[in-house]
């Protein structure tokens, strides 16, 4: 891996940065909040989404249409209509997650709105802005969600366990980085909602494609997709943007999604 500069590197990532935009975003889980106009409505299928952001994209999108098909119009008026009931007989599942799981995490998105308000609320309130990146806002997050779950459940299963894993458990944490992308970045696929962190203490959502592309372009020299390995991809994407290093995630991730040539 190299951090020094390449003019070549920097015009074509630019080039492929620019050359997607809402029009071109499908497939794609971030779609699906593009459906709503409402900031709380945003937000909450934003962060569903990317929960359920692992697998093939074709099941991805496929669970995510029956989501929102059931919660209806307005994520947000269904989570907190039900705050007083349940959600049981969902009857989704989706990979680790069975209908028990789904059931689970709707409970525990309906008490955080009852709590916090909105999510952004709950994430900013461990976010410490003298950190170099959002990696302790993630830990805390992590570990607040993931005793809300055990509250609304008898326990934990594997399925839970796997919704918000925590950085120092040496996970990557596509999915979390993935909704602060859309949270924090503003352009015609990122929505930038919340105020007060900048773009650049955003990390990479790395996945098994931006692993791929990254080590051909010598942007990491790491074999296991894993925090260090985000954090190393995404220091040497701000040598070429460093207020915005992120901003070449969903090119990259869709160059190796679509097969395309970079």
């Amino acid at each position: 891996m190299t951090n020094q500069y390449s003019e070549d590197l920097k015009l074509r990532l630019e080039y492929h940065y620019n050359a997607f935009d809402k029009s071109t975003v499908s497939p794609d889980p971030v779609e699906f909040p593009h459906r709503y106009s409402s900031p709380q409505d945003i937000e909450l299928a934003a962060f569903l989404s990317s929960v359920f952001a692992y697998g093939g994209i074709t099941q991805i999108i496929k669970t995510l249409e029956s989501l929102f098909e059931m919660m209806g119009p307005s994520p947000f008026d269904y989570l907190t209509r039900k705050r007083k009931g349940n959600f049981n007989k969902t009857g989704l599942y989706h990979r680790f997650y069975s209908s028990h799981d789904v059931e689970t995490l709707l409970a525990a998105l309906s008490a955080i709105l009852l709590k916090y308000g909105n999510i952004g609320n709950m994430f900013t309130g461990g976010y410490d802005e003298s950190d170099i990146n959002v990696r302790g806002g993630i830990e805390k997050f992590s570990q607040k969600f993931t005793a809300i779950l055990s509250s609304a459940d008898s326990g934990l299963t594997h399925g839970l366990k796997h919704i918000l894993p925590a950085p120092s458990s040496g996970s990557a944490c596509k999915r979390m980085n993935l909704f602060l992308r859309w949270m924090i970045r503003k352009d015609e696929i990122d929505f930038g909602l919340w105020q007060g962190i900048p773009p650049s203490k955003l990390i990479i959502p790395v996945d098994v494609h931006i692993a791929r592309i990254a080590a051909q372009l010598g942007l990491t020299g790491r074999k296991n997709v894993n925090w260090k390995m985000a954090e190393e991809i995404t220091a040497a994407l701000s040598v070429y943007d460093s207020a915005d290093p992120v901003k070449y995630d969903f090119a990259l991730c869709h160059i190796g999604m679509r097969k395309l040539s970079f």
